[in-house]
């Protein structure tokens, strides 16, 4: 599985977006094939998995759409739920 942060420039979200990044790669580790981050503009937002070759992408979190940025423990449900559905997230899902 492929996860991809879309993140805009001229707003400085890097930080943000290796941010999140850091904690999927802490948190998933080596069950990620990879986790990316993506450069953009115009206040763009996004995280995209793609389960596999054959998969299309799927937008798990959009700025716009979801009301802001995710806070990690919704955004590592939503890839969990994605990865592998009864994995415990430990305090995350208590």
């Amino acid at each position: 599985m492929k996860v991809v942060i879309h993140y805009c420039t001229q707003c400085q979200w890097l930080l943000r977006a290796g941010w999140y990044a850091q904690e999927l790669l802490s948190t998933f580790g080596e069950s990620l094939e990879q986790v990316a981050l993506a450069p953009g503009h115009g206040g763009h937002f996004e995280v995209v998995i793609t389960a596999d070759e054959q998969s299309a992408p799927e937008v798990i979190w959009e700025r716009k759409r979801d009301g802001g940025f995710p806070d990690i423990k919704e955004l590592k449900r939503r890839v969990r739920d994605r990865l592998d559905p009864e994995r415990d997230l430990g305090h995350i899902d208590r």
